[in-house]
């Protein structure tokens, strides 16, 4: 980790014991703290976040330190599709290589890796409480993306997984929609996706 990233976690997590320290004593006290805690982090993140955009050559290593500060499923090995034996003229797969399933896995988890960061950004969501995603959805929990198509009864409709990620962007995050080609959704989607690797699709189901 960089020493302006360092100093900036270093910062934000004074911030948030600042927080902390400042209740009233009343009875809505442990609701206030955490409250003031998750307005601490939001706003460390957000700095970070900026600080990152602003410093790219000091940020370089940006996909290691988001995965060392979030837990992120890995994409698949695709090593078994070289080892096969039937490679070759003809086969779908007869002209790559080792680099290139390396830069496959590799552009994958970029995007991924985009959508954690995001997801754990209120800045990014352009909410305005300094709500992110991950307040609801610890590392992704509980969002169920292999359900989808769905009926959503708050939408009164079926819904695809973008819709739902826009309506919590627009509720609870209260911040704006994403336009379904925007970056910003497919790295979200792609996320949200990842996290639940490994899960039957079962689409429809709540």
């Amino acid at each position: 980790m960089s020493q302006g990233t360092r100093l900036l976690s270093i910062w934000g997590t004074t911030f948030a014991v600042a927080a902390l320290l400042s209740g009233t004593g009343s009875g809505g006290q442990e609701k206030k703290e955490e409250q003031e805690r998750q307005e601490g982090q939001a706003l460390a993140d957000s700095i970070l976040s900026q600080w990152k955009r602003k410093n790219p050559e000091k940020a370089s290593d940006w996909v290691a330190e988001e995965k060392e500060r979030h837990k992120i499923q890995p994409p698949a090995d695709n090593s078994a599709l070289l080892q096969s034996g039937e490679q070759g003229k003809g086969h779908v797969y007869g002209q790559y290589t080792e680099r290139d399933l390396l830069m496959w896995s590799r552009e994958t988890e970029k995007l991924v890796v985009e959508g954690s960061r995001i997801f754990h950004d209120a800045d990014a969501l352009r909410s305005t409480v300094a709500v992110s995603c991950d307040m609801c959805h610890p590392d992704g929990a509980n969002t169920h993306p292999e359900t989808y198509p769905k009926f959503q009864v708050q939408m009164g409709r079926v819904a695809l997984l973008r819709d739902m990620i826009n309506w919590c962007v627009e509720q609870p995050v209260r911040g704006t929609r994403f336009e379904p080609d925007d970056e910003r959704m497919r790295a979200l989607e792609a996320y949200i996706y990842a996290q639940r690797r490994g899960k039957s699709l079962e689409y429809g189901k709540h």
